[in-house]
């Protein structure tokens, strides 16, 4: 018992110690489809268009043959087509005159921080150096502003905490990104300026994201506007990002808090046990020998 008890509290101490490195750490089994519906209006060559419902598929995955202990590389591709419908698929190819866009992204984050770190050897040379946050933020996440990764400018802009959300239970951190007349090519050779408001919350624990809102605008340089475009996650992918950083926070409960808690508590109760026991085993032993019967030996002839 007493050894037992030693080895409950070796386990407790070590969770403390060594657990938040391992559990605080993106995994690298990540293979996540978000989804994002909303509306755009597009220029159709001579005014902006109708407003239409659009429909955003985003899919990122690990490569854990391209990460290690400390780096996890992404492969990412989006699309976002017109769904008047309803019954649009993921995306259509180039020639479909539903294709608002399209994209790959491939980059490297640091597990921890969840910054994008030095392209290195970690992706295919030539790929876009990547900077800031990307697609989550850091475990423990503060109320501060962070460099968060913009691909239609190419470079990180200031994500601003703003305040909390409940979302079915869990809290979250509103961070803001509001980007105004920024120069972009809106097309190859054709100059203009992009407009962006970013909503994100996020879970501070896990660093997931629950839901992500755009509020976006591009115009030529002579002002005319080319594209105006809302688009949120879609009330089955809230819940779904909310179902999962339950999970996420539950396994996190259990090997940082109840695991160290188990192994005291009952590390201590063995070793208490195991203390009785001997006591008591020893008071018996002094019994026995106190009430044992004297031999005599008769020497007489």
């Amino acid at each position: 018992m007493i050894g037992l008890g030693a080895f409950l509290i070796v386990v407790a101490i070590m969770a403390i110690a060594w657990m938040p490195g391992v559990v605080k750490k993106t995994p690298l089994d990540v293979d996540n489809t978000t989804r994002l519906s909303g509306e755009a209006q597009r220029f159709d060559g001579t005014a902006l268009g109708s407003p239409v419902p659009i429909s955003i598929m985003s899919l990122t995955q690990a490569d854990a043959d391209a990460s290690d202990d400390n780096v996890v590389v992404f492969v990412n591709g989006s699309c976002v087509v017109e769904n008047t419908d309803g019954n649009a698929p993921d995306c259509v190819d180039g020639e479909d005159p539903r294709l608002v866009s399209a994209s790959e992204d491939t980059f490297a984050t640091d597990r921890v921080t969840a910054e994008a770190v030095p392209n290195g050897d970690y992706v295919p040379e030539g790929t876009v150096q990547h900077e800031g946050l990307v697609n989550k933020w850091p475990f423990d996440a503060e109320k501060k502003t962070y460099p968060y990764w913009d691909g239609t400018l190419g470079r990180a802009v200031d994500a601003e905490y703003v305040d909390t959300k409940d979302f079915d239970g869990v809290e979250t951190y509103h961070y803001k990104v509001v980007i105004e007349d920024e120069a972009i090519e809106i097309a190859e050779d054709t100059p203009g300026t992009y407009s962006n408001e970013i909503n994100i919350w996020v879970e501070p624990r896990t660093g997931d994201i629950l839901n992500q809102s755009q509020d976006q605008q591009r115009y030529l340089e002579d002002g005319t506007q080319v594209l105006n475009l809302q688009a949120e996650f879609t009330e089955d992918q809230i819940k779904k990002s909310t179902d999962g950083a339950k999970d996420n926070l539950r396994m996190l409960d259990v090997m940082l808090d109840w695991v160290p808690i188990a192994g005291f508590v009952g590390g201590a109760l063995a070793i208490v046990a195991g203390i009785l026991l001997l006591l008591s085993s020893r008071r018996r032993e002094a019994g026995a020998s106190s009430t044992k019967p004297e031999h005599r030996v008769d020497a007489s002839v």
